[in-house]
């Protein structure tokens, strides 16, 4: 066993030593791919050394440098070292990390980097966390907890009666609002037409005014979806003064912060998430800015009592603390121990090393936007954060020049449509990600650019 996992681990290390000059997009396509990973099961069983050394053969043409320096293409950040060796630890270790009985050190790391984040994004001290995938289980468990909170208010319980019958819950949202809302809110029974839309202003951030116009008398349960970081623009709405507005009403405020609640660790940023620690929930990314691995996202809610009553539940043969456990805050029970990657990751940039990758990654993707604008392109959106948006004339222009990119397999940007037009999106989130970098790749995107038509 020791020899395999070594072999593993130098091929992840190979790896990851050649991000640099590694073609950033899949060097196969998926059909050949999927013919080289294709054969009938055999009746016997393999020895693992040999599996091993053929998975990553033929894995390699089909991997997508996501985790390297020129990978722009969605809001992904790269593994840290310390956080990639306690993911490969965690795997080791076999650990469940569902409550303290199966791994007193799953529910240990997971307390502690919890306290970390709720100090780091200015979130309550007091606030549960549940360690969950990603945005989407972030935002399930938030409103999950929001719905049964505010129906309880007018005495119903969705717990013991579900929801056939209830009250109705006015659910309201930007226009600009990423698409896991909407997706959390069909996942909980309430459907896509019970979203009520908000009007929204210039970079995609809330109308305030229209937020209280449509609020005006209004009585019972309700539900607020506000945004830290438009996935387009990386705007956040006017959270202070939002979510006083919405209080007023008796709402709950969820805050949808998967990549900008990270603005909150940084002196020069945290003016545009001011007022997110009077919401009721969150929910934020690990795999993103604070580039942990995959699989690794966080919900916060400042009602415990009511997050714990909506995603706990208990059964005879399952031994517990007798407190609060981490499958208390999270939709699964048998899950790895997410939080051990989080506390390495963490240590290993300390606080002044976060708010570095959020700094710098703000200033290259200003420097992308500056050095494509002076090219004569097109920016779409002032750049508030790490988003850039790119047009190159038409959308068929635009089109053309993300693909060719692409093709060209330096960087990876993709395509987006906002306001109804096409763009390229530029992420900046990767802590490998330097001035070089940028430059490198906007001499290949100035490349992949159309020619100018000639004069008649």
């Amino acid at each position: 066993m020791r020899k395999l996992f070594r072999a593993a681990a130098d091929h992840a290390a190979e790896y990851r030593e050649s991000l640099g000059e590694r073609r950033v997009g899949a060097a196969k396509t998926l059909d050949e791919v999927k013919a080289d990973f294709q054969r009938p099961l055999a009746d016997e069983g393999r020895l693992p050394a040999e599996v091993i050394e053929e998975l990553v053969s033929v894995a390699d043409g089909g991997l997508v440098s996501t985790v390297g320096p020129r990978y722009f293409g969605f809001v992904v950040g790269g593994a840290l070292p310390a956080a990639s060796a306690a993911e490969m630890l965690a795997v080791g270790w076999d650990q469940n990390g569902f409550s303290s009985a199966l791994s007193p050190t799953a529910a240990a790391a997971e307390n502690a980097a919890g306290e970390w984040l709720k100090d780091l994004l200015g979130l309550p001290a007091t606030a549960s966390v549940g360690f969950v995938t990603g945005a989407q289980g972030a935002n399930t468990v938030g409103l999950t907890t929001a719905r049964n909170h505010v129906l309880a208010k007018v005495g119903w319980n969705v717990e013991t009666d579900g929801l056939a019958g209830a009250p109705r819950v006015r659910i309201m949202a930007g226009e600009e609002r990423h698409a896991t809302i909407d997706r959390s809110l069909r996942l909980l029974g309430f459907g896509a037409k019970a979203l009520e839309l908000v009007r929204t202003k210039a970079n995609g951030v809330i109308d305030l005014d229209d937020l209280r116009h449509r609020l005006t008398d209004h009585e019972g349960p309700l539900i607020v979806c506000l945004q830290a970081g438009n996935v387009n623009t990386g705007a956040s709405d006017s959270l202070g003064e939002a979510i006083a507005i919405v209080h007023e009403y008796g709402g709950w405020v969820h805050v949808d912060g998967a990549f900008g609640l990270w603005a909150a660790v940084s002196p020069e940023l945290r003016d545009q998430v001011a007022g997110v620690e009077a919401a009721d929930s969150w929910g934020c990314d690990g795999h993103k800015w604070l580039n942990l691995p995959y699989d690794s996202g966080f919900v916060f809610s400042a009602h415990p009592d009511a997050h714990a009553a909506a995603l706990g539940y208990s059964a005879s043969y399952l031994v517990t603390s007798g407190g609060r456990e981490p499958g208390d805050y999270v939709m699964e029970s048998s899950r790895r121990s997410r939080g051990l990657a989080v506390w390495a990751g963490l240590q290993e940039l300390g606080r002044d090393g976060v708010r570095d990758v959020v700094d710098r990654c703000c200033a290259l993707a200003r420097r992308f936007a500056q050095q494509l604008q002076d090219a004569g392109c097109e920016i779409g959106n002032e750049v508030v954060l790490n988003q850039v948006l790119v047009s190159f004339g038409t959308d068929e222009q635009t089109d053309a020049v993300v693909a060719e990119v692409q093709r060209g397999g330096v960087c990876w940007m993709g395509g987006t449509t906002w306001r109804g037009r096409r763009y390229m999106r530029i992420s900046v989130s990767n802590h490998l990600t330097t001035e070089s970098d940028v430059d490198r790749s906007v001499q290949a995107i100035l490349a992949a650019r159309a020619p100018e038509p000639s004069s008649p």
